[in-house]
């Protein structure tokens, strides 16, 4: 039996040597044509639809942002002006340089608010709402959720009504009536208002950047917007937390039973093992949050339309305006590009202190 397993074995060797039929040649080059068919037919639609909604608008947003377009006309017919638009923004003083500045420090502190507050919070309900011990998780989560899928003006219009003056927030609080949606000053300002710094000093008043003053630039953000922000924190920390627990239930269970064994205590486990192993998540919801937070429309169109004193106007926001209130699409595209380059450098940031502190 050997002998001749060991004859079989020297006659098939040959045969794995010897070159593919050309019957069978063919049925592997259909097959793999079939599967680049298929593998076409599904990803056309998508690659068709990137192109014709993102791809084709971004390249004719940089065209018009070199226009002088109205935005009634065809852009066809209007003069090209080079980056006109752009120095109206950056480099020329006036108005609309200033209303720009005005923006971007208005968002900033948005967003230094809003996403440490939404991930921070989004993150410890998550832990929270996974554990098994917990009864009326399902409850639990759907009310958290509750608010993300909710219309953001009609939330907007209920917090509006709950931050008058004599609406449902102040009646709770114990400072007396706030003047929350009308009071222009500024978080900071306020704080140093307390110590007695009422006035800006004379090197803070002295130096300007893009209209504004070192003393308005360090403002803070305006009572109205911090009522803004905690609306956006209410409605937008039920979807981060959805994707928290997503992550935290790919956490394999081992993992959390080798602790411990190991002897590691709840603060232990969340800081050494959760926060680790949830750090592809955490840098998703940071990016999310920032996308998110840059873009900010409709609660500040909803809630006091950029007021009070342009306080809570935002590069989004002031897109619009130009665009359909003063008929400066071709500017509104510029600003729109410019809010572009921003988002990419805050991302580029966070990337790099990410990476800096450990792989993703």
């Amino acid at each position: 039996m050997v002998a001749k397993d060991e004859a079989s074995t020297e006659i098939d060797r040959p045969r794995r040597n010897r070159p593919l039929l050309p019957r069978r040649r063919s049925r592997t080059r259909s097959a793999s044509r079939s599967e680049n068919a298929l593998g076409w037919i599904f990803t056309g639609p998508v690659v068709f639809g990137l192109i014709l909604f993102v791809a084709i608008p971004i390249l004719l947003t940089v065209w018009v942002s070199f226009r002088d377009w109205n935005g009634f006309v065809s852009p066809f017919d209007t003069p090209y002006i080079g980056f006109e638009n752009y120095s109206k923004l950056l480099f020329e003083a006036g108005i609309r340089q200033t209303d720009f500045a005005r923006s971007i420090r208005n968002n900033f502190y948005y967003v230094i608010g809003v996403v440490p507050m939404q991930t921070t919070l989004a993150l410890v309900i998550a832990v929270i709402l996974n554990k098994t011990a917990l009864k009326g998780k399902g409850f639990f989560r759907t009310a958290y959720y509750f608010p993300s899928i909710t219309s953001s003006i009609a939330v907007t219009l209920i917090f509006v009504f709950m931050f008058q003056t004599q609406g449902a927030i102040n009646a709770v609080l114990p400072f007396g009536n706030i003047n929350w949606l009308d009071n222009a000053n500024g978080l900071i300002h306020n704080a140093l208002g307390v110590i007695g710094v009422h006035q800006p000093p004379a090197w803070a008043a002295g130096i300007e950047f893009m209209g504004l003053t070192l003393w308005d630039w360090f403002a803070g953000p305006s009572v109205a917007m911090f009522a803004i922000m905690m609306l956006v924190t209410w409605t937008t920390t039920g979807t981060m937390m959805l994707i928290f627990l997503a992550g935290l239930q790919s956490i394999p269970p081992s993992v959390e039973e080798a602790a411990t064994v190991d002897g590691a205590g709840p603060f232990q486990m969340f800081w050494r093992v959760t926060i680790p192993m949830m750090r592809p998540t955490i840098y998703f919801v940071v990016m999310l949050g920032l996308i998110g937070t840059w873009q900010v429309f409709d609660q500040i169109f909803a809630t006091n339309f950029g007021g009070p004193r342009k306080t809570t106007i935002t590069p989004a926001f002031w897109i619009y305006f130009q665009s359909f209130r003063n008929s400066e699409a071709g500017l509104g595209a510029a600003i729109a590009i410019l809010l572009f380059g921003v988002i990419m450098i805050f991302a580029f940031l966070q990337r790099c202190i990410i990476k800096s502190s450990g792989e993703l």
